[in-house]
C-alpha cells in the first residue's frame, strides 16, 4: 500500500505538471489570438503607421477595451523603437522597455513573461503597416497566470478522484495477490522461507540418505550429494527427467514406475542399495514422487560375514554333536568289553575325517578357502548332503581376490543346499575350483530339482531365489551377489538347466591370480603322494 500511494502521489503530481504545462501552452495560444485581432485592427495600423498626433490615446483606449473583453491582463504596443503606445500603468506609456524588438522576424513568440503586472502567459506578434508587409511595431498581450492555476485546481479534483480509484483497485489487487501468495507459502513469510530453504539446503547434503525428488513430468526437482554418488548422476542432473539421467536397468524402472516401493533391494556395480518410493499427492492430484536411497554395502558385508560366522559356529556345533556321539558309541563298546570293535570304530573314523582333510589338503593351498570347505562339509552332513571335493580341484596357497572367492563359493554351495532342502535322498553337492595359467573356474552343482528353463533369464536378478523350504535364510540376494562380484572382477558364470543345477564361474587369470609357483606345485604332488599312500 506504501508502494501504490507513493506511485500514485508522483503520477499525480507528475500529471498535475503535464496538465499545467498544456494549461499554460493553451493560454500563450489564447494570449496570441488576441494579440493578432488587435494588430490586426485598421485603427490601431493606421496610428502606428503614421504616427499622428492623438493616436496613443486612441491606441491605450482600444487596448483597455480589448482588455477587458478577454480578460487578458494587459494588451501592449511598441513601435519599432521599443517605445509603449498603451500599458496597463499609463505612467509607462512613452517609454522604452527593456526586452529587444523580437517581432521584426514576423513570427509569433510564446513565452512566460515576469513583468510589472506578474507572471503572465505572453505571446508578442508583430504589427503591419495597412495592405502592406511592413512592420510597424509588436503587440504584446499576457494573461495572468493565476487564471491559469484557477483553471488548473478546477480539473485536478476529477483527476484526483481518478486516482482514488486506481488505489482503491491497486489496493483490492494487492490484497488478494498477497492473500493468494500467503496460500501458496503456507502463511510464510520472506524470511521465514528463506531460513526454511537453507535449513533444506544444509539437511539434504548433510545427511548420508540419497534423495530425490520429481515432478508430475518425471523431472529431478531435488538431488543430494548422496544420491549423485550412489546413482553416479551428472553435475547437471536437476532438471533433466530421470530416465535420461539413469542407464537402463533394474533400479531406473524402480524409480520411474508409478507405484509405491517400500524397501526394495538394489545391486549395482559398487553398492546394494536400499529403496523407497512415496508418490506425493496435494488435493488428491499427484505432484511427483520422492525417493530415498541407503547404502546398504558395508551392512550386507557385515551380514555376509556373519552369516559366515553364523555357518562356522554351526559346522563347530554339529562337529561337537557329531563327536559326542561317536564318543559315545566307543564308550559304550568299552564298558561292554568290546575293545576290538572300539578300536576298529576309531580306526574308521579317524580314516574319515582324514581323507577329508587330506583331499582338501592336497586340492586347495588356500587355507580360507580349506576352512570354508571344511565348515560347509560338516554342515552338510548334519543336514544330510553328501559335499564332495571334484579330483580335478586345484587352487595354489594365496590366489588374488581370497575374498571374493570365498563370496562366490560361500553363496554357491549355501543355494545348493537350500535348493536341495526338498529333495529326497541321495543329495549330492559337488565342488570343483581349478585354477589354471589362463584363469580360476569355480562349479558348484547339486542333483537337486534345478532351475526351469523359462527361469534361467531372470536367475541373476536381484530378489530371485531357488531356494525352497524352511532354512531359507538370504531372500534372493545370494546369486545376485554372485553374478555382481564376477561381473565387476571382469569374469563369466553361466547355469545349467537341470537335472540338477551346475553353476560355472569363470575369472580372467590377470584379475585373479598369478601362475602357480614350484613350491605350490611340490605341496600338490607330495599331498597327492601322502593321500595315495593312505
Amino acid at each position: 500500500m506504501a508502494i501504490l500511494a507513493v506511485s500514485m502521489l508522483v503520477g499525480f503530481l507528475l500529471l498535475a505538471q503535464s496538465a499545467r504545462s498544456n494549461l499554460d501552452s493553451d493560454y500563450q495560444a489564447r494570449a496570441a489570438a488576441i494579440a493578432q485581432t488587435f494588430a490586426g485592427m485598421p485603427d490601431i495600423q493606421n496610428c502606428m503607421s503614421n504616427n499622428a498626433p492623438g493616436c496613443d490615446a486612441t491606441i491605450q483606449n482600444l487596448a483597455s477595451q480589448t482588455a477587458n473583453s478577454t480578460g487578458a491582463a494587459y494588451v501592449v504596443v511598441i513601435d519599432k523603437n521599443r517605445v509603449r503606445h498603451s500599458h496597463p500603468d499609463p505612467a509607462l506609456i512613452g517609454q522604452k522597455v527593456e526586452e529587444p524588438f523580437v517581432a521584426a522576424d514576423g513570427k509569433v513568440h510564446l513565452r512566460t513573461d515576469t513583468g510589472a503586472t506578474g507572471v503572465n502567459a505572453n505571446a508578442r506578434v508583430p504589427l503591419y503597416a495597412p495592405a502592406s508587409d511592413q512592420i510597424v511595431g509588436e503587440v504584446s498581450v499576457g494573461i495572468r497566470e493565476s487564471s491559469v492555476a484557477s483553471e488548473l485546481l478546477s480539473e485536478l479534483p476529477a483527476y484526483g478522484s481518478w486516482f482514488v480509484l486506481a488505489l482503491a483497485i491497486g489496493g483490492l489487487a494487492s490484497f488478494a495477490l498477497a492473500s493468494l501468495l500467503k496460500r501458496r507459502t503456507f502463511g510464510l513469510e520472506l524470511d521465514e522461507i528463506a531460513r526454511l530453504l537453507q535449513e533444506r539446503e544444509a539437511t539434504l547434503h548433510g545427511i548420508r540418505e540419497g534423495v530425490i525428488a520429481i515432478d508430475p513430468a518425471g523431472r529431478i526437482t531435488v538431488v543430494n550429494d548422496e544420491a549423485q554418488r550412489l546413482l553416479r548422476l551428472p553435475a547437471g542432473a536437476r532438471g533433466r527427467l530421470l530416465e535420461d539421467v539413469l542407464v537402463a536397468g533394474p533400479i531406473r524402472d524402480t524409480l520411474t514406475g508409478t507405484s509405491e516401493v517400500k524397501d526394495a533391494i538394489a545391486i549395482t556395480d559398487d553398492h546394494i542399495l536400499v529403496i523407497n518410493r512415496m508418490p506425493v499427492k496435494l488435493g488428491g492430484r499427484p505432484h511427483g514422487a520422492v525417493f530415498t536411497l541407503q547404502d546398504r554395502t558395508e551392512l550386507i558385508g557385515l551380514t555376509r560375514e556373519l552369516d559366515g560366522e553364523r555357518s562356522f559356529s554351526e559346522s563347530i556345533r554339529a562337529q561337537q554333536h557329531e563327536f559326542s556321539n561317536r564318543m559315545h558309541a566307543v564308550s559304550g563298546l568299552l564298558e561292554l568289553g568290546r575293545t576290538k570293535e572300539a578300536l576298529e570304530y576309531l580306526n574308521e573314523i579317524r580314516g574319515t575325517t582324514a581323507d577329508l582333510d587330506a583331499t582338501l589338503r592336497s586340492h586347495i593351498g588356500s587355507p580360507m578357502i580349506v576352512g570354508l570347505l571344511l565348515g560347509k562339509a560338516a554342515e552338510a552332513n548334519e543336514r544330510g548332503i553328501e559335499l564332495v571335493i571334484a579330483p580335478d580341484t586345484d587352487l595354489g596357497e594365496a590366489p588374488e581376490r581370497v575374498q571374493a572367492l570365498t563370496t562366490i563359493l560361500g553363496n554357491l554351495i549355501d543355494n545348493a543346499f537350500d535348493a536341495l532342502s526338498g529333495a529326497p535322498a541321495p543329495r549330492r553337492v559337488v565342488v570343483s575350483v581349478v585354477e589354471t595359467p589362463e584363469s580360476v573356474t569355480v562349479r558348484v552343482a547339486d542333483n537337486g530339482p534345478g532351475v526351469p528353463s523359462t527361469e534361467l533369464p531372470r536367475i541373476f536378478e536381484n530378489g530371485y531365489s531357488t531356494k525352497r523350504g524352511s532354512l531359507v535364510r538370504h531372500s534372493g540376494l545370494g546369486l545376485s551377489l554372485v553374478h555382481t562380484t564376477v561381473t565387476k572382477l571382469g569374469g563369466t558364470v553361466s547355469v545349467s538347466g537341470g537335472p540338477g543345477a551346475t553353476f560355472t564361474i569363470v575369472l580372467p587369470r590377470d584379475i585373479v591370480a598369478g601362475a602357480p609357483t614350484a613350491t605350490t606345485a611340490s605341496r600338490r604332488d607330495a599331498g597327492h603322494r601322502e593321500g595315495a599312500a593312505r
